[in-house]
């Protein structure tokens, strides 16, 4: 097994390319190395924390004093960081919360995850990685019609009610699950996915204005770098772009 998982580089470093040795992409200022453990792929901090039993996947939060990965599921890692660090003074802002205090609000959230992860987050990886046209097709309709579904959601939020998130006025954890999809739909998985029958930009409005909304907060802007989100996507599987070819689109204007 030769997969190493994400990769750590430094600004200035030398170009890279894709498994096979195709495509050269720049190690820009935006990089960010591994500055506490100097390892330089993820798959050497899975070896170094002794964790082998499975895909060398991220994210991933690490402990630092017990050199050990202490999970690598996006929304427990959500979950810890909204209310593990509070008590002993390490967080920042504790009063924000990304799982709403209401029980209705929550359980609002946790009803549109139930279609939101297996059918749009998971679902364009089903597209992608589909080994069958059944399994395309099936992947595909079931996209679409949660994407449908959101678009309508949304336009009622937003001209009824005049909230611009899926639960209320304030983003929660459920909003920033399905902007991490929707802001890399139509620059990578409308090409490299095959998700291809309709886009954001130019198809669903009110899912639009959500992802610009979403943008327009300072931490999600300065976390969202399109360039890096299509440069990883395009140089991480050859099976799918032997030769690390990169589309130029980058999707909608965020702003």
């Amino acid at each position: 097994d030769h997969h190493l998982g994400w990769h750590f580089r430094n600004p200035g470093d030398d170009p890279v390319t894709n498994d096979l040795g195709h495509g050269s992409f720049e190690c820009d200022d935006a990089l960010v190395p591994d500055t506490v453990n100097g390892a330089a792929t993820i798959r050497e901090l899975y070896e170094m924390g002794k964790d082998e039993t499975g895909k060398y996947s991220t994210p991933v939060l690490w402990c630092n004093t017990e050199k050990a990965i202490v999970c690598n599921e996006s929304l427990e890692i959500l979950k810890i960081f909204d209310a593990a660090f509070d008590a002993n003074g390490l967080s920042k802002h504790p009063e924000r919360k990304l799982f709403p205090q209401d029980e209705k609000q929550q359980s609002e959230a946790e009803s549109l995850n139930e279609y939101v992860y297996p059918t749009v987050n998971n679902g364009v990886y089903r597209c992608g990685f589909a080994k069958s046209q059944a399994a395309y097709t099936t992947a595909h309709t079931e996209l679409f019609c949660s994407l449908d579904r959101l678009e309508e959601h949304l336009r009622t939020r937003q001209e009824t009610t005049h909230q611009e998130f899926l639960t209320g006025n304030e983003l929660t954890w459920i909003d920033l699950r399905l902007y991490m999809t929707l802001v890399r739909f139509d620059p990578v998985y409308v090409v490299y996915f095959k998700t291809s029958q309709r886009r954001i930009g130019t198809d669903f409005p009110h899912l639009l204005r959500f992802v610009r909304r979403c943008y327009s907060i300072p931490a999600v802007r300065a976390a969202t770098n399109i360039r890096h989100i299509k440069m990883h996507y395009f140089s991480s599987h050859p099976v799918l772009n032997t030769y690390g070819i990169i589309p130029e689109s980058d999707g909608p204007s965020l702003e």
